[in-house]
């Protein structure tokens, strides 16, 4: 169980202190990019502060935390994949226009050690094409090192759900990175 938030505003600033790097890099990890990161962030806290009365234990408050964060992020990019095509659309009816369709950022996680920033740059490029929850799956399973156990409570699936979602995950990349590397190198 967790303290009432609400009468004890010092517990819930430490709540956030304790858990704030977690959330973002999680984010960080499924929308590539900073800035929609931390609004999750803040989305997650606001919800925790919210909802901390419907946490009953059954699970870890890192697994909850898990599968709110990992929730809002599936939310925004479902939100801007429609952004997206809405944009596409319209610039067919409006040749005229030369606004750019979005792209995906220029991303780096911080946990990427500086030597390795350009084999990441091309390796989370490949990850944000793969399908939404062979996405996530992989980035809580490679980038946040949890358990398949962690990632099915999260993802509310089973285990053998996950693997096969990972394994599918990395023939995928596999292929992305393989036709990548022909292309560029």
């Amino acid at each position: 169980m967790l303290p009432d938030f609400r009468n004890n505003k010092e517990a819930f600033a430490a709540f956030i202190q304790n858990h704030q790097q977690q959330v973002i890099n999680t984010a960080l990890g499924i929308v590539q990019n900073h800035e929609d990161a931390e609004e999750i962030a803040q989305d997650v806290f606001l919800e925790v502060y919210h909802q901390y009365q419907n946490f009953k234990g059954d699970s870890s408050v890192s697994t909850w935390l898990y599968r709110i964060t990992t929730n809002k992020c599936i939310d925004l990019l479902r939100k801007k994949k429609s952004k997206k095509r809405f944009a596409f659309i319209t610039s067919l009816f409006q040749p005229e226009s030369n606004e750019p369709v979005a792209d995906i950022a220029h991303f780096v996680h911080p946990g990427v050690q500086a030597e390795n920033k350009e084999k990441a740059k091309y390796l989370f490029k490949a990850v944000e094409q793969l399908p939404e929850k062979q996405k996530t799956a992989y980035i809580l399973c490679e980038v946040e090192m949890l358990s398949y156990q962690e990632i099915a409570e999260i993802m509310g699936l089973s285990v053998s759900s996950v693997e096969s979602l990972l394994f599918r995950a990395r023939q995928n990349l596999r292929k992305i990175l393989e036709n990548f590397y022909r292309k560029h190198l």
